[in-house]
């Protein structure tokens, strides 16, 4: 599955702060639990990208320092380091 795939899957979406300071994605739904830790500053190059990939999606130049594929890949690599 790729960003262009669409799929079915019926999903929630939540962000909120942590008691630990930490910002947490949650997505779930039906065979989905996945919270993802980040600290302040990993969130706020999350929200840039979020940003710059609306403005793509519109049409707009919004820029991003890496794909949103590496940052995701980058992201879930300092979770689990984060986790031991």
């Amino acid at each position: 599955m790729g960003i262009n795939n669409e799929n079915t899957l019926d999903t929630s979406l939540q962000i909120g702060p942590t008691s630990e300071g930490m910002v947490r994605i949650y997505v779930s739904g039906e065979g989905v639990d996945l919270p993802m830790d980040f600290e302040p500053e990993d969130a706020e190059e999350i929200a840039e990208e979020l940003m710059a990939a609306a403005a793509r999606a519109r049409g707009g130049e919004g820029k991003s320092k890496k794909t949103s594929e590496n940052k995701s890949e980058n992201k879930s690599q300092s979770r689990s380091q984060k986790k031991r």
